[in-house]
């Protein structure tokens, strides 16, 4: 039997995969799986004294940051657990959500470490990476080719 008679015999077989999962897609999009964290942006800014790191996570609280530095690499992690229940005559609706994050940069040998601060307001996070007194005493300098 050609496709085309299939399609006529049961015309539902045509279906594109899209169509297949039509009725999860709304679960998916407006569901628990859509409330997952992504990856949040982030700019780096620098000045002459220090570097500026903005990242964008709004709807977390300053307790769901964990920032460490270990060597020469600074990452910045997040997770929020979310647990809610209604229960309405014998009728109990449990819900769960877990989401996370994490974001690891390489920092440049010019950093001080000890003074790196960081604020958490409006859902950015603002950290300013000052440069240490050797990066502050360096000159450019322009080298003319022989």
């Amino acid at each position: 039997m050609t496709n085309t008679a299939l399609a006529t015999r049961w015309p539902r077989l045509g279906l594109s995969f899209n169509d297949i999962f039509e009725p999860w897609s709304e679960w998916f999009q407006d569901g628990a799986l859509s409330k997952t964290m992504t990856v949040p942006n982030v700019n780096i800014t620098e000045d002459k004294s220090s570097y500026n790191l903005s990242l964008a996570a709004p709807g977390l609280a300053k307790k769901d940051f964990k920032i460490e530095v270990e060597g020469n690499m600074l990452t910045i992690s997040a997770k929020k657990e979310e647990n809610k229940e209604e229960k309405e005559g014998t009728f109990t609706r449990k819900e769960y959500n877990y989401a996370s994050f994490s974001r690891s940069f390489t920092l440049p040998e010019v950093v001080a470490q000890d003074k790196v601060e960081a604020t958490y307001a409006d859902g950015i996070l603002k950290m300013t990476l000052p440069k240490n007194d050797i990066a502050a005493k360096q000159l450019r300098k322009a080298i003319n080719i022989k």
